[in-house]
Order: structure tokens, then C-alpha cells, then sequence
């Protein structure tokens, strides 16, 4: 039986995880340790106090508060030491399964029996990570949206083995650290929110690739059109909102145009061929400078701290 999960211990403490420690230090009623594997790890701390100090920038908290939220961090290179008291253990380590998997196994022979093992895995089946493991039910998946410190958004998913408490128990954390949890009930690829936003960006490469419209464009019709309103109005609600009928007669006509390869679009594949990256390398779909980089990085973080903190 779990009784509370307070000690929170982070591996992986790279853009995910440290805005992840900095998520669950934020609550006052929770501590965290972050493993450090490597030195340069020890970073995360930097990343965090710039997270704190955009925040302080903007009147949302202030220089004691902030004091307060690193003082509920501790750094430990020793790993027993990392879960001596973890009551709930996530991995933010890089996406591959063996480590994944391996990690796991470790842990649970150091671990106390009730600890809760999180996997932030965007992508990867629960399930398969957790085939190296004895006690199968106590792994859940925790996927945080990046940036995690903003973002409300956490997908809890069960794993063909996940017990109900363990779905709970950390429902009700991520709650309490005011982020946004919802349940998956199933263990499919990409969860929920991967597979609606994968499922837009296909039709998006297609119409491009389809010469229908340039990349550009693209994304005006959807910052400019029903973008605008998905924050408030989600694709199941604005169907009962036209009419479950009208819903039926649209896709009864549109559905057989649109694209629906299984495999990755050839102008995408085309673009990685050529090194053409994107923000990395300064072209993708479009042409990037590094004004525009800084730009479009700093514009979504401004945009999102103004809707969420009013600010």
C-alpha cells in the first residue's frame, strides 16, 4: 500500500528533467534529489534558477520563494543515496529501451517495495520498459510536455500492468503539483496527445508536399484559423457544439483526401537527407536565421507564461 509520495528523486536531469525537479520543488510540501551521473549534469541547477528567474522577471514569485524551491533540491552522485527515500522515482534519461529498462531493473533492488517508478518516455511502451522488472505494477507513465516547468499537461498511462493505486497515487502528486494530469488508459504508441498532434503535422508536410500551400501558410491557417479557438474548444466538444450529423456528412466526403500513409512523408525524409534540420542547422520546411530561432524560442515561452499567469 502507498501511503503519500513527498520524496520525489529525478533521473536525467537534462531540458525535461530539471524543469521536472523544478516542477515538483515548487510544491512546498514535496522534496527532490536529482542522480547526477555525469559532472556536467550538475547544470541542471542553472537551468533551473534561469526557469526561476524569468518568473521572478515577471512578478509571479519572488527571490524567497525561489530560495525556498532550490532548498527542496539535493544533488547526490550516489545513486542509493538518490532513492534511499524516494517515494516516487521518474526517468528522464535518454529514449532507449535497454536503458530504459535496465535502470528500472536496478532500482527496484534498491528501492523500497511501495516506491512508484515514472517513465517520461514521449513515445515508448510502458510496457516493454518495464519487462526487465519483478514488480511490473508500480511502473507508470508520466509524460511531461516540454517545456515541463509551463506546459500543464502530464499523460499518465497504464501499462498492461499498472495498478489502479499506482494510477492514482500519481494522479493525485501531479495534482498537487499543479500540473494538469490525464489518464491513458491504454498503453498505445504516442499516447493521446502525440498521436492527435502527429496525426495534424502529417496533413500539414502533405500540403506542402502536395504543393497545396507553402509551409508558411500552413501555419497561418492554423495560428489565424481554428488554433485560436482550440484552448478552449477541443475537437470533441466542437463536434457535439456543429452537430454529431453535420460531423458525419463532412468526413463522409473529406476523409478519402486526406493523407493517410503509414510511413513518414518523402519531402521529410528528403530534408534530413540534405541536412536541412531545421532551427538546428537554420533551414527545414522553411529558412531560419538565428534572430528568428531566438525569436520564435523566446515567443513561446513569453505567450505561455502570459496565458498561463496573466502576466
Amino acid at each position: 500500500m502507498i501511503v503519500s509520495l513527498e520524496h520525489i528523486t529525478v533521473f536525467g536531469p537534462g531540458m525535461m528533467g530539471s524543469g521536472i525537479a523544478q516542477v515538483f520543488a515548487s510544491c512546498e510540501d514535496l522534496k527532490v534529489t536529482i542522480f547526477i551521473r555525469e559532472k556536467v549534469e550538475y547544470d541542471c541547477m542553472d537551468k533551473i534558477k534561469a526557469n526561476l528567474a524569468v518568473f521572478e522577471e515577471k512578478g509571479i514569485i519572488t527571490e524567497d520563494e525561489i530560495n525556498n524551491i532550490l532548498g527542496r533540491i539535493i544533488l547526490t552522485e550516489d545513486i542509493a543515496v538518490a532513492v534511499k527515500e524516494a517515494d516516487f522515482v521518474i526517468e528522464c534519461i535518454p529514449e532507449n529501451m535497454e536503458l530504459k529498462q535496465n535502470l528500472f531493473a536496478k532500482l527496484e533492488s534498491i528501492c523500497r517495495q511501495d516506491t512508484v517508478f515514472a517513465t517520461n518516455t514521449s513515445v515508448m511502451s510502458i510496457t516493454e520498459i518495464s519487462q526487465k522488472c519483478n514488480n511490473k505494477s508500480r511502473i507508470v507513465g508520466c509524460h511531461f510536455w516540454n517545456p515541463p516547468y509551463l506546459i500543464p499537461l502530464v499523460e499518465v498511462v497504464k501499462s498492461d500492468y499498472t495498478s489502479e493505486e499506482v494510477m492514482n497515487k500519481t494522479m493525485e502528486l501531479l495534482t498537487k503539483a499543479k500540473k494538469h494530469p490525464i489518464r491513458v488508459g491504454k498503453d498505445v504508441p504516442g499516447f493521446v496527445a502525440n498521436r492527435l498532434q502527429h496525426a495534424l503535422w502529417r496533413e500539414a508536410i502533405s500540403i506542402v508536399e502536395r504543393g497545396i500551400a507553402d509551409a508558411a501558410t500552413v501555419d497561418e491557417a492554423i495560428k489565424f484559423g481554428f488554433g485560436l479557438r482550440l484552448p478552449i474548444l477541443g475537437p470533441m466538444e466542437n463536434a457535439d457544439m456543429v452537430g454529431t450529423d453535420l460531423t458525419l456528412s463532412i468526413h463522409s466526403y473529406i476523409l478519402k483526401h486526406l493523407e493517410n500513409s503509414t510511413e513518414p512523408s518523402p519531402l521529410l525524409k528528403e530534408k534530413v537527407k540534405q541536412g536541412n534540420i531545421g532551427f538546428k542547422t537554420g533551414k527545414g520546411f522553411q529558412e531560419w536565421t538565428s534572430e528568428q530561432v531566438k525569436e520564435s524560442n523566446d515567443g513561446l515561452r513569453e505567450y505561455l507564461i502570459k496565458v498561463l499567469y496573466n502576466v
